[in-house]
């Protein structure tokens, strides 16, 4: 945040200094203004905000030259132009600056030498979005994957320590209300995955066009797989929840499982509760070195909760023939956890992992033909999809 802030203030003196020197205006502060808002905390944002800003600043005062020719200013012509203005704004598509294309054109119109000050708030935004976007360039912004992959390893903690709770839980007999209680923590993971996705925006943007970052396209679709994994295992520790609570009603008086069956669950939510924060280690490891040892221990995690897996699923079928009532909930118990155990498997990340890298490099090559092409001759596309099983592991 320190460092944002010194950027930021950097950028709006130089903007506002040499404005000063080709701006007719005495006191140039759209200069300073527009490198101000322009210097975002990601170069992609920085160059985006950059040009939408000029857009905007050129399309108002486009608009209020033409009304200053036509109809001058008067209360009626006022409001033509904020709805001319805005609707201008929408179609030239610069997003949270539409209101900028009205405030430009109602400060250029409000003065009598209309051509005069046009090209001196057109001048000064050039120069502030050129300063704003020249900082990014000689003081490359930080790259926020670390802080990304901080926030994933968090999050699977959490659910780690909720998964361990219910394990503890089922070896014995708890009231409903206690179960109920798993269950809103569980409902409230959906606020921690939101402040995720979050931090994995902000990583994902820094990551675009940042000339400190290789293989960028790779980065943000290992980490973005990695949280949608990780939302679905909370999706389904949720359902989880809700079969240990409707359980707890159905038996009442009685323990939630039979001794032997508890113990089986709880080793069992243990050992997966350990593989999802191996599984976020994986995700979130940069080194190919470090990644190949947490991907052998994701699997060797994984292969031990499947054997435990194994062994509740004959423990079950014989408390269903002596509780029929209830055979549903045991057996969605069952169902839950070997679909968080398949989620978390190597196979079936490789698989999604290279499907979303087919997708998202098929929208590039959609959207920008030309740049692929350059990137093609280049060889940056080759060395992408060579290095695609590399990072992170094996079989990424």
């Amino acid at each position: 945040m320190v460092v944002q802030t010194l950027r930021s203030a950097a950028a709006a003196t130089v903007a506002y200094v040499i404005a000063l020197r080709l701006s007719p205006e005495p006191a140039p502060l759209t200069a300073p203004l527009t490198a101000l808002l322009v210097v975002q905390v990601t170069f992609y944002a920085t160059l985006t905000n950059g040009i939408r800003r000029v857009n905007s600043v050129v399309a108002g005062v486009l608009v209020a030259i033409a009304f200053s020719l036509l109809v001058g200013l008067t209360w009626w012509s006022l409001a033509l132009l904020i709805v001319a203005a805005l609707a201008v704004g929408h179609l030239v598509r610069v997003d949270e600056y539409v209101a900028e294309v009205a405030i430009s054109a109602m400060l250029v119109l409000g003065v009598t030498t209309v051509g005069f000050t046009a090209w001196a708030r057109i001048v000064e935004t050039l120069i502030g979005a050129v300063v704003g976007m020249a900082c990014n360039l000689l003081l490359p912004p930080p790259v926020w994957v670390d802080e990304a992959g901080q926030s994933i390893e968090d999050l699977a903690r959490r659910v780690r320590q909720l998964m361990l709770r219910m394990g503890e839980e089922a070896a014995g007999r708890i009231p409903w209300e206690q179960a109920a209680e798993r269950l809103h923590e569980a409902r409230r993971l959906d606020h921690d995955i939101v402040r995720v996705d979050a931090a994995l925006r902000q990583a994902e943007d820094s990551l675009r066009l940042n000339p400190r970052v290789r293989e960028g396209l790779l980065h943000r679709v290992v980490l973005r797989t990695g949280l949608d994994t990780l939302e679905i295992c909370t999706v389904v520790l949720r359902v989880l929840a809700r079969s240990f609570t409707d359980l707890a009603k159905a038996r009442d008086t009685e323990d939630l499982f039979p001794p032997p069956v508890g113990a089986v669950v709880e080793q069992l939510l243990s050992e997966i509760a350990d593989a999802i924060v191996s599984f976020a280690v994986l995700v979130t490891t940069h080194l190919s070195e470090n990644a190949e040892s947490a991907e052998a221990r994701l699997t060797a995690e994984l292969h031990t909760a499947a054997g435990t897996r194994d062994r509740l699923a004959e423990l079950l079928q014989e408390e269903i023939r002596a509780d029929w009532a209830n055979w549903q909930l045991m057996g969605a118990v069952l169902t839950e956890v070997n679909r968080i155990i398949a989620e978390l498997d190597t196979e079936h990340r490789t698989r999604r992992l290279l499907e979303e890298l087919d997708r998202v490099s098929r929208e590039q090559r959609e959207k920008l033909p030309r740049m692929t092409r350059l990137r093609e001759r280049l060889g940056v596309q080759e060395d992408l999809w060579r290095n695609r099983t590399g990072f992170g592991g094996r079989s990424r």
